[in-house]
């Protein structure tokens, strides 16, 4: 569905330099702290910046020859943009009904009233939330084959959270063929969300695995001087120093706890192999 080979943007002070390759149907999780890239990866995907090298393909065409029709089987969030802010919904839905011949007005009405969204509010008098929602539904209310969300449940409490989650997972029932690459620094988002996570770090792809993979077999080891001395670390990944010991993360955390019974083994959940990938050496 996506193809970034060695993509290369350079900025003052940073360079983005990765490949990645996004299947169809599948939902891909981007994850990484502020500045890591996940943005600019955006950006490059929808041709909104000037690439310094490599290319990008999306429906097995160049990026930027992609076509009005192929476009509007995009749906989009960019963390820092939207309609502007004294639109109220009724304009909006008539943008929106101009801008896409296959835009579902009974779904997007249907969704507004569910959500509770005021229609005639200017958008700029929305909570947080409910700017959350109607961003991801006029994403999701044109029949689009692919979604690009960048950081859609940012700042947003447990249950907008899972409302947004809850939209993804019927777009993805849908149609076997919908595809989402999705950026969030709530982990627990994309842990149970995601088939497959791309870990980025300072303009890097340090770490890509099937979700499953990272939930099952990753781990977190806390083990002392002596022991880390003389274990074996076929598994290991990252090693970070501590007063006790040291900590450790692996990719067969079952190894271990099976072969050294005075190891503490830990969960690795994605905030600790995010910490991890980052300060561990």
């Amino acid at each position: 569905m996506i193809r970034l080979n060695n993509v290369e943007k350079k900025y003052h002070g940073f360079d983005l330099k990765v490949s990645m390759n996004i299947k169809k149907g599948s939902i891909t999780g981007l994850i990484g702290k502020n500045g890591a890239g996940k943005s600019t990866i955006y950006k490059a995907i929808l041709n909104l910046i000037k690439l310094d090298g490599g290319d990008i393909k999306v429906f097995d065409q160049d990026a930027k020859q992609l076509s009005n029709e192929d476009k509007a089987k995009i749906g989009v969030i960019l963390a820092d943009s939207f309609f502007g802010s004294y639109l109220n919904i009724k304009d909006i839905r008539n943008i929106l009904r101009a801008s896409y011949e296959e835009f579902d007005e009974d779904y997007f009405n249907e969704k507004v009233k569910q959500f509770g969204l005021p229609v005639d509010k200017a958008i700029k008098d929305f909570s947080f939330g409910m700017r959350a929602k109607l961003k991801m539904l006029c994403a999701l209310s044109h029949n689009a084959k692919l979604l690009l969300l960048d950081e859609p449940t940012l700042g947003l409490d447990v249950i907008a959270r899972e409302e947004i989650l809850e939209m993804l997972r019927e777009y993805m029932a849908k149609d076997e063929d919908n595809t989402i690459l999705i950026s969030s620094h709530i982990a627990s988002d994309l842990e149970h969300l995601c088939d497959e996570i791309f870990m980025i770090d300072d303009g890097r792809i340090i770490l890509h695995e099937d979700s499953d993979v990272l939930l099952s077999n990753y781990g977190i080891i806390k083990v002392s001087d002596e022991l880390y001395a003389s274990m074996d670390l076929r598994a290991l990944i990252k090693t970070k120093k501590e007063d006790y010991g040291y900590m450790l993360l692996v990719s067969d955390k079952q190894y271990y706890i099976d072969n050294y019974k005075d190891c503490v083994v830990e969960q690795g959940g994605i905030d600790n192999i995010i910490y991890m990938m980052v300060k561990g050496e």
